[in-house]
């Protein structure tokens, strides 16, 4: 049997066997040279050891736009002067006057002289991350050797966040031993703290899966090492999340029609769910948990709209029925859409806003728990979650068969397969900022294509000349000449193809993010079945770390599977 498919364990037990050495813990901070100076009023100010080092964490920051943010600036000075020595709160009282500018050329010619190492010096870098890696980056999971995924705590800094976090620029603190509760089994070695620490506490849990775990000071929550995604355990649960997935096709059309009967309920509550379905089942939205107000940025989902966050058209641009939806989802990206709905779900969202103010709840009456309950009767281990996988990996597979032309050469069924993707990126609303190097890459890429059309011209002309010269003459050499011309411009013509596909490709992608659908929505083994009938290396489709995380769906899947 494959390590997939091991023997199950009972009663919540993850393993039998765990350990390792206990986290990596990034080295302390070193001082500044005597002549990099942080600036107070235009006058050289010597810090405290605390203070400098939360300096440079605002100095490396420089270039950044976080810091021209005034709740950035804000967050840090107020974090910074809480680790100042007395003095040093009486001198500085206002962030405008202090010039870190010293330390930011500093970090940038250490980060050029980094880049500028030669390729031996580079190689013992490595040589020393790779020593790093072996010695704390793995564990003994019952009698396997697995890869851990974070084994370094994260290094203290100033919280950055996304959108509009109103905690950017708190600071992160450094994470030590006596913050760190280890797990592991109770006959391993146990890992030893460094010289002089001693761990929070040391546990032998094997309901869980996590290796060490500890509080980090922002949001108060627990961060965790966890297993590395290539790993069995970790394999095995991914496998299992698109198996519920896959059930759910058999009962999807059940669970519509529920919906869309819960749409004449007598009871609010229970229209107010089904209309909440129908939107996470039709737009892939997400569930949008109940949240702490003001603890973090104000992003939605589905249960959690407001009345503000959408607008009610009878008709809009020849559309009957639109809904238009605009609101700030996770990580603070803008979801737009307008949406053409079935009458009822129109009447009811109309019965759902009535008398409200834009800032109260358009389901005032729904929690994601009831809706989760309710899904859960449906069908064993339904989620709101679920429909987000099941729809996305659905909508690959039907973009897939319906995209791919057999008789394409392999970069011709890339762009099908990079499409069908950019479909559930776009359902899953998965955007990305241009990138910055957008515009420079698509030039030399353009220049390419313009070199490459000029050689097929002239192979044109070359091959033309070859024709003429075999009508005057009907020789056997002048023949072989226009065979080979031929093969030669269809050898360019070939290679001036593959150029205008990737350019098409890069265009079409520049706004939407692949990534991540494809590693946490779409069942990995759709893209392992399509890459083996059509006969296309599966490195054109996954990297090195993704062929790593879905081994499994690599050794399961032939070419007829079905999602």
């Amino acid at each position: 049997c494959s390590r997939w498919e091991e023997e199950k364990k009972e009663g919540g037990v993850k393993w039998m066997q765990l350990e390792h050495r206990g986290p990596y813990f990034v080295p302390l901070y070193e001082p500044l040279p005597e002549d990099v100076r942080f600036y107070y009023d235009g006058k050289p100010l010597k810090l405290s050891l605390a203070a400098e080092e939360i300096a440079t964490f605002y100095a490396k920051m420089l270039d950044h736009e976080y810091t021209t943010k005034e709740i950035f600036q804000n967050n840090f000075f107020h974090d910074w002067r809480k680790e100042m020595t007395l003095e040093e709160q009486e001198i500085i009282k206002d962030l405008d006057r202090c010039d870190f500018r010293e330390i930011h050329k500093y970090f940038v010619d250490k980060s050029e002289a980094r880049k500028a190492l030669s390729k031996e010096e580079k190689q013992k870098l490595k040589e020393e991350a790779d020593k790093i890696q072996e010695e704390y980056g793995y564990c003994i999971l019952d009698g396997h050797r697995e890869k851990i995924g974070n084994f370094k705590t994260e290094p203290p800094g100033l919280f950055r966040g996304r959108g509009e976090h109103p905690k950017m620029g708190m600071l992160k603190k450094r994470i030590m031993p006596e913050d760190v509760i280890i797990n592991c089994s109770r006959d391993s070695k146990i890992p030893e703290p460094p010289e002089g620490h001693k761990w929070k506490e040391v546990r032998f849990d094997n309901t869980v899966t996590w290796l060490a775990s500890w509080t980090e000071n922002i949001h108060n929550t627990l961060k965790y090492i966890m297993l590395n995604p290539s790993s069995k355990l970790k394999g095995e649960k991914d496998w299992q999340k698109f198996e519920v997935a896959r059930r759910l096709k058999d009962v999807v059309h059940k669970i519509r029609a529920q919906y869309r009967a819960d749409w004449k309920s007598k009871e609010i509550k229970e229209r107010q769910r089904a209309v909440a379905l129908y939107f996470i089942d039709k737009l892939a939205l997400r569930a949008g948990n109940e949240k702490e107000e003001g603890e973090t940025a104000d992003t939605v989902g589905c249960c959690s709209l407001r009345v503000e966050h959408i607008q009610l058209h009878p008709e809009l641009r020849g559309q009957k029925h639109v809904v238009e939806f605009d609101f700030l989802g996770k990580d603070s990206i803008r979801y737009y859409n307008t949406v053409s709905v079935e009458k009822p779900v129109f009447r009811n969202l109309q019965l759902f806003v009535k008398n409200k103010e834009p800032s109260d709840d358009l389901f005032d009456q729904l929690s994601t728990s009831f809706l989760n309950k309710h899904l859960q009767q449906l069908m064993d281990g339904l989620t709101a979650k679920v429909f987000r996988t099941y729809n996305a990996s659905i909508t690959l597979q039907e973009q897939l068969k319906a995209l791919t032309n057999p008789e394409d050469n392999v970069a011709g069924k890339l762009l099908s397969y990079n499409r069908a993707n950019r479909a559930v990126a776009v359902l899953c609303n998965h955007q990305r900022s241009v990138p910055k190097t957008f515009a420079k890459s698509m030039q030399v890429l353009q220049e390419k294509i313009d070199a490459k059309k000029k050689q097929v011209e002239e192979a044109q002309e070359e091959l033309k000349k070859a024709e003429d010269e075999f009508e005057d003459t009907k020789d056997a050499k002048a023949e072989a000449n226009v065979e080979k011309k031929k093969k030669l411009l269809k050898r360019l013509e070939e290679q001036l193809a593959k150029l205008n596909v990737q350019a098409t490709d890069r265009e079409e992608n520049k706004q939407i993010a692949l990534g991540t659908s494809k590693l946490n929505y779409l069942d990995p083994r759709i893209s392992v079945a399509w890459c083996k009938k059509f006969g296309i290396p599966i490195e054109k489709i996954f990297n090195k770390t993704q062929r790593a995380k879905f081994a499994w769906a690599i050794d399961m899947a032939g070419e007829d599977f079905e999602f």
